[in-house]
């Protein structure tokens, strides 16, 4: 007989929550070893005897075949003495226990309903037939019920619900899926839907009954309340917009399969994958013209919807039931945070819902629907929330000591960071009022306890009025670093894809305070993530009246028109803006106008996503906007997929800068409007105006010594067609181009490149 030997195994890394110590001991008893596995702190910890043999192929199949939620980072394998596991003892899972961290813990994002699952749910013959809280070790809510770590039931909102006999069976007997499955229920002990007085199927019933009606009903999901109604209908999706106060940002509409999906829109290969993954998140497609249509209210002034598949079993039973796609959209009031609490949700929510359909099961943490969009074939994040977060991503240059990336004021989210591992925060919204800062805080509060990460250094915006930069500056924190915001967006693409060296940043947005005091938002960097210089910009406009300027794209366009950075090119002439004046509100033109001549409360931005809102006013398709990006969302929708040449572009040296002057595309854009040239194709030229300034902003860069790869980040990079034409022109000058893809371009990756740039100074320092 072989020699035997004895080892301690420990496995790092999303290890938890995940069916990883269920997988440990079917393989181990596979292979006949002895032993034991657990889960300790935030890893998992097993003891195996046996062949030498069979102990290497154990370790081979933890590093390459863990469960398909599991991911495997580091494996540590030591002898110890034959004791700790008796030959003939067989192998077993033993109860949890706690130590000291040896590395930050994971903590799995939640996962969408399996295959296995969803075949038990519609199963007549099943016992957990239509039961909406089917789950097992491979799916199911998971950052959303753990209180704590290590992952075990009773550190779960679980511990509420005690196993019924049938359950605690499953859960104990190593041939199950179910094995050590610590959200599993069932009818008879789990979690219970309610409606009213209503419970279980009559309060299913009475929600279908209300959406089939016309109505609005509050649904209670993983991450906190959602706003549910029948997307067909015009006037229960226009009444949803009135209630919740959101007039025109598109609402996610939710589909039974993938010929549903197609009825309303165009689906690849790609988008096909990502909407059945694990994720399941809101996928933006081009919507289908001729075919299933949806109320026009659902996505006004874009062609592109968003749609996802059901994530739950409750998911599924409402769209079975009513058999139409169904808006989905987050349980809140413009501006402030999902509502999570039961009683919370009733305040919030009573003068919207004309129903609740909730359940006995707390939501321990609040997340939101992630969205993401494929361009060439390339999945790209645009919410990192549910089913993404808070999953870590590596840092190129590890954090010496723990670090917080606070983020900024839109779309926020903050990143945890320590030894390599960057964990980022679900996207809370706008870090705009009190309610939107307590759950930022309170999110903070959950991560920092569940991954054991508590930060000494916190990386924080320049810009004073943030909430989050007030928030960093008023924390006790040993260290704290400034990053100026437009650095952060190209130090979180280079971060992303792991680059270490210098690389040309190119930050396109609406604003970020730059480190001169005033505001940028069109930048061409020469960076690495320990710092930056700038080498290029778009020209300087005021904002009159500031903010009122991001609300009303109208006054931006007249901004430029009578304010714009003087480069050497005259402004447009009297005769090509006066239809433009003309068409708006006369008192107030000339109100802007003063405001402009004068320099009164006008601050000038170098902005390219300012830009953008002034050419979509200037061609008529918004001088007003309720949401961020909106005009610049009307302008990629009008330039659809026609092909045009650019309109008239310069650039200019500026005190050691090239800087884009739009004057001469205004001009042109104005005058060619005056011609009779219709918006679209005005729309694509100005697209591939930019595209052509931007790969000549890096183009001169370069030359001059600047490194050949280039990140693109900033919101306007969300607008696939410039991303793709720029991508396209810079690749076509044989330079290497990176973008974000798991991480947002937009301000929600804003807290992740914090972190990175944070890691590098203090490993610098070092």
């Amino acid at each position: 007989m072989s020699e035997r030997r004895t080892q301690r195994i420990e496995v790092f890394g999303r290890v938890q929550g995940v069916g990883f110590r269920p997988y440990v001991h079917r393989t181990a008893t596979e292979l006949g070893l002895d032993g034991w596995v657990c889960n300790v702190d935030g890893h998992v910890e097993l003891t195996a005897s046996g062949r030498p043999g069979d102990l290497r192929e154990l370790v081979d199949r933890l590093r390459g075949q863990a469960p398909p939620l599991a991911a495997v980072r580091r494996v540590e394998v030591r002898d110890v003495p034959p004791e700790a596991a008796p030959a003939g003892a067989g192998f077993c899972v033993v109860a949890s226990r706690e130590a000291p961290a040896a590395a930050p813990r994971e903590v799995p994002p939640d996962a969408a309903i399996c295959a296995a699952c969803l075949h038990e749910l519609f199963d007549p013959a099943d016992r957990r037939h239509r039961y909406p809280f089917v789950t097992c070790s491979d799916c199911g809510p998971r950052a959303t019920v753990i209180e704590d770590l290590p992952y075990d039931r009773a550190r779960t909102t679980m511990r509420r619900f005690p196993l019924c006999p049938a359950c605690a069976a499953e859960y104990a007997d190593p041939a199950d899926r179910r094995f050590h499955a610590e959200p599993l229920a069932c009818p008879a002990c789990g979690p219970r839907l309610a409606w009213e007085t209503k419970t279980g199927e009559e309060a299913l019933r009475a929600a279908v009954r209300t959406v089939a009606g016309g109505g609005i009903v509050a649904v209670k999901g993983l991450g906190g309340y959602q706003l549910v109604c029948d997307a067909a209908a015009a006037a229960a999706v226009a009444e949803l917009r009135r209630r919740k106060r959101r007039p025109a940002k598109p609402l996610a509409v939710m589909v039974g399969d993938l010929t549903a999906v197609r009825r309303l829109a165009y689906a690849g290969r790609t988008e096909a994958a990502v909407l059945g993954s694990p994720q399941r998140p809101v996928v933006l497609l081009r919507a289908r013209r001729h075919g299933e249509l949806l109320a026009p209210q659902v996505h006004p002034g874009t062609d592109r919807v968003g749609l996802f598949l059901p994530t739950t079993g409750l998911h599924h039973l409402l769209l079975a039931e009513l058999a139409r796609p169904l808006v989905v959209t987050s349980g809140n009031l413009a501006g402030e945070p999902i509502a999570t609490d039961d009683a919370d949700a009733r305040r919030a929510l009573g003068a919207v819902a004309d129903g609740f359909l909730t359940h006995d099961r707390p939501v321990h943490a609040r997340y939101d629907d992630s969205v993401v969009q494929v361009v060439q074939r390339g999945v790209h994040v645009l919410r990192r929330a549910r089913g993404y977060a808070p999953a870590p991503l590596t840092l190129p240059v590890p954090a010496r000591q723990p670090v917080v990336g606070a983020g900024a004021q839109l779309k926020h989210s903050f990143t945890l960071a320590e030894r390599g591992r960057a964990h980022t925060g679900t996207h809370t919204g706008d870090l705009a009022d009190a309610a939107t800062l307590d759950a930022f805080e309170a999110g903070y509060a959950d991560l920092t306890r569940l991954t054991g990460i508590t930060p000494r250094t916190v990386a924080h915006d320049l810009h004073p009025g943030y909430l989050s930069t007030q928030w960093a500056r008023s924390g006790r924190f040993a260290r704290r670093i400034p990053v100026q915001h437009h650095h952060a967006h190209v130090a979180a693409v280079a971060a992303e894809h792991g680059l270490t060296e210098p690389f040309v940043g190119v930050a396109y947005d609406g604003l970020g305070l730059g480190d001169d005091g005033t505001l940028w938002g069109g930048e061409v960097l020469v960076a690495g993530l320990t710092g930056y210089r700038r080498t290029g910009r778009f020209a300087r406009a005021p904002l009159p009246g500031g903010e009122a300027a991001v609300r009303h794209p109208a006054r931006m366009a007249l901004g430029y028109l009578y304010g714009g950075e003087p480069l050497g090119v005259p402004r447009p002439a009297p005769w090509l803006t006066r239809p433009f004046t003309q068409r708006l509100d006369d008192p107030v033109t000339r109100l802007v106008r003063a405001m402009v001549e004068r320099g009164v409360n006008c601050p000038q931005a170098s902005s390219a996503g300012r830009l953008f809102d002034a050419v979509a006013s200037l061609l008529g398709l918004g001088d007003t906007v309720s949401y961020e990006g909106q005009a610049a969302l009307a302008l990629e929708g009008a330039a659809g997929a026609l092909r045009a040449g650019a309109l008239p572009w310069r650039l200019v040296r500026v005190e050691g800068l090239w800087v884009y002057d739009p004057a001469p595309t205004l001009t042109a854009l104005l005058e060619r409007l005056a011609d009779g040239v219709a918006v679209p194709p005005l729309a694509a030229a100005w697209h591939t105006t930019v595209a052509e300034v931007t790969a000549a902003l890096v183009e001169r860069a370069v030359t001059a010594g600047a490194p050949r790869t280039v990140c693109l980040g900033g919101g306007c990079f969300q607008n696939r067609r410039l991303l793709a034409e720029v991508d396209r022109l810079l690749r076509g000058q044989g330079l290497r181009v990176l973008t974000g893809c798991r991480v947002p371009v937009n301000d929600g990756g804003i807290g992740f490149g914090q972190a990175a740039v944070a890691s590098a100074l203090l490993a610098d320092e070092e």
